[in-house]
């Protein structure tokens, strides 16, 4: 049975009016005593648009409301009232459409958002993780249909991953193969920030037609406010939460954190909050790690949300505010090179900077031996780049470093490979390449390949 209070929030509308209009937000009075933080507001503008906002600070005598739709319309004495508690109502209606930061479709014919039978269940927007003690462990290892990405960075079922990239790297395209190459029952897909040209390129050429059939669109763009880009953050988290709990495993592609992150900066420092470093507020941390935490393996008896969250690094910069704050608060990460990326080698992934948690677990100790021996080659390449590119490397003289510089081709080449059997595939195409490579007397702290036998 319904509270008093629930059934009177359904009958009388708790009306205000606005008293003041910046760029983004607007105060209101008379609502002060009936309002509370993430509350939903409406203001019936003049001209007869609605338009709609979040309460995000209260005083005695007034709110501040941040708005999801520009401001232009908004004029003092407009009159406003508090409508419900923020929330979606995401289910399988949304499989395979474009839904905005209020939970509506928004693909439809006429470009008008569709209109969902009230009675469908609503969930809200901003809601705990589950409590670790009653989470399951990380899943089995999945199947990505990419080399790298099934040997030595391996995603497990429950994992959270994050893809640091700059931009014009090939993110949006690794994002779209891992969609269409892992095993998930459901898809949900958040573009924070992005373009409107970028959010059709994706929907309609880069996401694989079998992926786009079981996946959930949800998107704010760029010039959309900094509100609305944080409602879509949340509307998607909520739509995977709800795919979970069906006991789906949901695959949740987070295409920007950083575009989150840059729009609770600006949400934050409205609200009163004071810049810190680059002008991130204290919070932003905190609201980061809330949101990735909800995420991941589910309460037993329900399903998982394997996650990857896309980092944008100006300038390759690992140390940036937003990446240095998520490296910490995920199950890995996997770094695009620039460099890499102008030598056309796709996708891009610098192997010696990225990392999965997941191991050593997530390999037998056979194959922990061969990714080790892999990353070994690679790094001993590294170091001997320079020596080789400017001519003064003399071969015969390190049998370990001639190794290194014969195999490196194909080690890189690996990267970009794909397969379509099971993971086990993958690792005996890489015992394969360095067997090639074998030498006669290797040295002491140099363990050779065994167990996985190439074909």
């Amino acid at each position: 049975m319904q509270s008093a209070r629930a059934q009177t929030h359904e009958l009388v509308r708790i009306w205000g009016r606005v008293s003041d209009v910046s760029p983004g937000n607007v105060g209101i009075t008379g609502v002060s005593a009936h309002a509370g933080l993430g509350n939903e507001v409406e203001i019936q503008t003049q001209s007869g648009v609605a338009v709609r906002g979040e309460i995000l600070n209260i005083t005695e005598d007034r709110v501040t409301a941040l708005l999801f739709d520009e401001s232009d319309e908004v004029r003092i004495g407009d009159r406003a009232y508090i409508d419900r508690e923020a929330s979606v109502s995401p289910g399988d209606h949304w499989i395979g459409r474009i839904i905005n930061y209020r939970g509506e479709i928004v693909d439809t014919e006429n470009g008008a958002p569709e209109t969902l039978p009230s009675s469908l269940m609503r969930k809200k927007l901003i809601s705990k993780a589950p409590p670790s003690h009653v989470r399951k462990a990380l899943g089995p290892r999945l199947n990505t249909g990419l080399m790298i990405t099934d040997t030595a960075i391996p995603l497990c079922q429950g994992q959270r991953l994050g893809l640091f990239a700059g931009s014009g790297v090939g993110k949006s395209t690794l994002l779209g193969a891992l969609a269409n190459g892992v095993q998930a029952d459901r898809i949900v897909i958040a573009l924070i920030g992005e373009r409107s040209r970028e959010l059709n390129e994706f929907a309609k050429v880069t996401l694989p037609a079998e992926a786009r059939a079981k996946s959930v669109i949800v998107t704010a763009t760029a010039s959309e406010p900094p509100g609305a880009k944080k409602r879509a953050a949340y509307c998607a988290m909520a739509a995977a939460e709800h795919f979970r709990d069906q006991g789906h495993h949901t695959l949740l592609l987070f295409d920007s954190i950083t575009r989150f992150a840059e729009a609770h900066r600006e949400v934050a420092l409205v609200g009163g909050e004071a810049p810190a470093l680059h002008a991130f507020p204290p919070s932003t941390v905190r609201t980061i790690a809330e949101l990735a935490e909800r995420a991941g393996p589910g309460p037993e008896g329900k399903g998982d949300i394997t996650a990857i969250f896309s980092v944008l690094v100006a300038g390759s910069d690992m140390e940036e505010p937003v990446a240095d704050m998520i490296r910490g608060i995920l199950d890995g990460h996997i770094v695009l090179s620039r460099d890499i990326a102008e030598r056309g080698r796709y996708p891009a992934i610098d192997v010696l900077k990225s990392v999965s948690r997941a191991l050593p677990r997530a390999a037998t100790p056979e194959e922990n031996v061969l990714l080790a021996e892999y990353r070994r080659n690679l790094a001993l390449y590294e170091e001997l780049a320079p020596m080789v590119r400017a001519n003064l490397y003399a071969r015969g003289k390190d049998m370990a470093g001639d190794r290194a510089i014969d195999l490196f081709p194909s080690l890189d080449g690996f990267v970009s490979e794909r397969h379509e059997g099971d993971t086990q595939a993958a690792y005996v195409r890489l015992a394969e390449l360095l067997s090639a490579g074998l030498m006669k007397e290797p040295p002491q702290d140099v363990a050779p390949s065994k167990g996985i036998k190439p074909r």
